[in-house]
């Protein structure tokens, strides 16, 4: 395995912005129980090639572009879905349920990791914790806390819990400041993590 070496010479001056919060969020995570260091190479590939969640990420920015379709996402999410192609396994019996200023939702599965793999690809390793698991339930603003934001104090935090006939994704609140983008542009600011609902969408000006 040495002929490798030559690949593990970066320092931090050679990180960019993103990928230092990346590893200061993974530091977080494995110290709060929800990651098991030994998987944490599979956590950062998925996170960089970022498979599956795009699919997710063009529903999330359709719906956000166009108010038909976002009454037809929450109305029955499966059909208005399957108009980009994208059904399977896990994705059966698909809700989807949309942030508010009001309303926080947060997407869990207590009892193993029922995930809904066609518009979000595999579940990150930390979604099938049981630190996630139990304290998703218990504690969600010290969850949304760990995964470094707040709500306001006002907004209310609901909790989903995936069962095998039903698994949830979330419809985060489109960023201000992005009237007038194509449906491509808005995707880009959609991340996996804002359609479990531990986190937000990246804001306009985080764009590089």
């Amino acid at each position: 395995m040495g002929g490798h070496d030559h690949d593990h010479h970066h320092d931090h001056s050679e990180l960019s912005e993103t990928e230092l919060r990346v590893r200061a969020l993974e530091t977080i995570l494995t110290e709060k129980g929800y990651v098991d260091p030994a998987a944490l190479d599979l956590l950062i590939e998925t996170y960089e090639t970022k498979v599956g969640p795009r699919n997710g990420a063009r529903v999330v920015a359709r719906a956000w572009a166009d108010p038909d379709y976002r009454a037809r996402l929450l109305a029955d999410a499966k059909p208005a879905i399957a108009e980009f192609g994208y059904a399977g396994r896990q994705g059966e019996h698909l809700v989807v349920v949309a942030n508010t200023p009001a309303l926080h939702n947060m997407v869990v599965c207590t009892l193993c990791s029922c995930y809904p793999w066609p518009v979000l690809g595999l579940p990150p390793v930390w979604y099938k914790s049981a630190p996630y698991r139990s304290k998703a339930v218990k504690d969600p603003r010290g969850v949304l806390a760990d995964f470094g934001f707040a709500l306001p104090a006002g907004t209310d935090i609901r909790v989903w819990d995936s069962t095998a006939e039903i698994r949830y994704l979330v419809l985060p609140m489109r960023p201000v400041g992005t009237d007038g983008w194509s449906e491509e542009r808005l995707s880009e600011l959609v991340t996996r993590d804002s359609m479990i609902g531990t986190g937000l969408p990246i804001l306009p000006h985080g764009l590089a």
